[in-house]
Parts: C-alpha cells; sequence; structure tokens
C-alpha cells in the first residue's frame, strides 16, 4: 500500500476539479486505482442525485445543524489574536512584556479558541456496502450521513477528506476546504466502484493514522461486519491521536429475516452462498440472536475505547441520530 502515491493522486485530482467550471458537481477524478472511467464516471442519474443530495443536506444543516456541530467539535486549541492595555483582574502570565516596554504601561496578550478543524471520512466500500433492503443500500445511507456532516464542516470552514477502503485502501482524498470539494467527495462516495470486496477495518486505521499530521475529527462509516477481534487494537491506536466517531450503517434485513420460505443467500464479501428455510421461526430466530450478539460485541468494544457509536438505518433518516449525536456530545462538553 502506498499511502504516497494516493495522496498524491487525490491532491492533483482536487486540483482540477478546484479549476473546473462549477455546474452543481465537480469535475470527474482523475483514474485511479478503483475508479470508474472518466467517461462515465458522471451519469445523468448520479448528477441528479449528487443534485438531490447536496439540496437537501444544506437546508438541513441550515435550518438544524446551525450552531450544533460549532458548539459540539473542538478545534486545535488557542492562537493569538491582540494586545489590550491591562485592566486589574487579568492574569499578569498573559502579559506581554516587549509591548509593556515599549508603551511604558502594561499590556496583556488576548486569544481565541482556533476553530479550524480536518475532517476525515473514513468509509467502508466493501462488497457488503452494496446491500440494501429499504430501496437503498447501505452505501447511500453512508453517503447521506457523510454529505450532512461534510456540509457542516464546510460551512464551518473546516477542511474535508476522506479515505474509501475494503479489504485494501483504495482511495484516498486530501483534505480540503469548498463546496466543490465537499460535492466531489459525496460523488466518490456514491459512485465509487472498490476493486475489493472484503472489508479490513484494522488496516483503514492505520492507514489514516499514517496519513494525517496533526489532530483531526475521524468519522468511520461502516457495517462493522467483521468481529472487534480484527481491529480493536488499530482502532485503539487511531482513537488515541484522533476524535474518532464510530456510525455504524445496519440493515435490519440482515438479523431480522422475513419469511420468504427457501431463499439462497450470498455473501456480497466471500461470494459463499447459503441455502435457508426462511419460513423456519427457528432459522429466524438464530439469525437475529447471532446478529444480535454481533452488534452488542461491536457496541462494547467501542464503549471500551471511548469512542462514541451513532447507529444509521437503512431506510431511515440519519437526520436526528445525527442530532443526538450533537446534543449528547453538547452535554458532555457543558460537564466538562
Amino acid at each position: 500500500m502506498d499511502l504516497r502515491r494516493l495522496w498524491r493522486a487525490g491532491e492533483s485530482a482536487g486540483a482540477a476539479a478546484a479549476r473546473a467550471p462549477e455546474a452543481g458537481v465537480p469535475a470527474a477524478r482523475a483514474p485511479a486505482a478503483g475508479a470508474a472511467p472518466a467517461n462515465d464516471a458522471l451519469p445523468g442519474d448520479l448528477l441528479r442525485q449528487v443534485r438531490r443530495l447536496e439540496i437537501r443536506t444544506r437546508a438541513v444543516v441550515s435550518e438544524l445543524f446551525a450552531g450544533q456541530y460549532h458548539s459540539v467539535f473542538k478545534g486545535q486549541g488557542m492562537e493569538f489574536a491582540e494586545v489590550r492595555e491591562y485592566v486589574p483582574g487579568d492574569d499578569i502570565r498573559t502579559i506581554d512584556w516587549n509591548v509593556t516596554a515599549r508603551a511604558g504601561a502594561p499590556f496583556v496578550k488576548q486569544y481565541v479558541e482556533e476553530r479550524e478543524m480536518t475532517v476525515f471520512l473514513l468509509v467502508d466500500v466493501s462488497g457488503s456496502q452494496r446491500f440494501g433492503s429499504a430501496n437503498r443500500s447501505k452505501q447511500e445511507t453512508a453517503a447521506e450521513a457523510a454529505a450532512l456532516l461534510a456540509f457542516s464542516a464546510i460551512q464551518n470552514h473546516d477542511k474535508v477528506g476522506w479515505l474509501a477502503f475494503s479489504e485494501a485502501i483504495e482511495q484516498l482524498v486530501p483534505p480540503r476546504k469548498g463546496r466543490t470539494h465537499g460535492l466531489r467527495l459525496i460523488r466518490e462516495i456514491l459512485a465509487f466502484r472498490a476493486e475489493g470486496r472484503g472489508t479490513d477495518l484494522a488496516a483503514a486505521c492505520d492507514a489514516a493514522l499514517h496519513a494525517l499530521k496533526r489532530r483531526s475529527l475521524v468519522l468511520l462509516l461502516s457495517d462493522f461486519l467483521p468481529p472487534p477481534d480484527r481491529w480493536e487494537r488499530a482502532l485503539s491506536l487511531l482513537s488515541r491521536k484522533h476524535d474518532v466517531v464510530a456510525l455504524e450503517i445496519r440493515d435490519r434485513a440482515e438479523v431480522d429475516w422475513p419469511a420468504l420460505g427457501l431463499v439462497e443467500w450470498e455473501d456480497p464479501e466471500t461470494g459463499r452462498r447459503v441455502l435457508a428455510d426462511t419460513s423456519d421461526p427457528l432459522v429466524r430466530r438464530r439469525q437475529a440472536r447471532l446478529g444480535g450478539e454481533r452488534r452488542e460485541g461491536t457496541a462494547a468494544c467501542l464503549r471500551r475505547l471511548g469512542v462514541d457509536q451513532v447507529v444509521l438505518e437503512v431506510g431511515g433518516d440519519p437526520v436526528e441520530p445525527l442530532l443526538a449525536f450533537f446534543r449528547l456530545r453538547e452535554r458532555r462538553r457543558a460537564r466538562e
């Protein structure tokens, strides 16, 4: 895996998109591993889908997320703003002695919180993400959630980047600012065709850890199908350096099987096929139990690591779970 090559390719494509005339959607990215050819990267239905997603998410960000994102996520610290004359009660440690000596009167330094932040979307594009039972796929659900968060970041003048992963690192786009760049990321999430089918969460966490040089907000969008013992250590290392939020994409049909009689199920990541009698209540209960245990194992691992979890259901509206998460973060910050 050559992260430097992927980073340079993403920077080149991002610069080309920034120079391209804006028509609601940024220009097609340069061909790369896993990329669709340039001549079919933006079919009409995809253009319409991205445009609809932009209109909806921009409205939600303006009406519902206004102030929430800004107040929840911290910047990188404090930065110098100006000096002013000392008044009784000021902390003497903030006195600027050079200015004081020149002015002949005490002056203090003033600082403001540095708000600019890097938001990094770590997006699962494995075979299981193409599954969907409610006229939508997990990939589309992830794209809408990512759009809400990306446009919130862009409105706050933060940088946004993304890393797509399956069983390998598929694409890496360095963080940038601006609406055109944000639209490009949403288009990538919706249309990206991965070369791999499996999922390697640990490799994705390792890649993000090496790619991000300063503390960032890492939003990990995945269905978390691999068991925690395959990714817990890597996620632990990533969460020590960055603020990590796990957005788990779930489809109810993967756990709650409908009674459809004999059904041949194919694992989209391994290609393995299983014939199951879904009309048998014992079969359905066993599937529900196994699915519930897997999900509880994921939740327990995230709690151990101190990583916030947001559950997004396919077919559901991601706005409410994200708003609930913002409110939780806000209450937590108020107690600090």
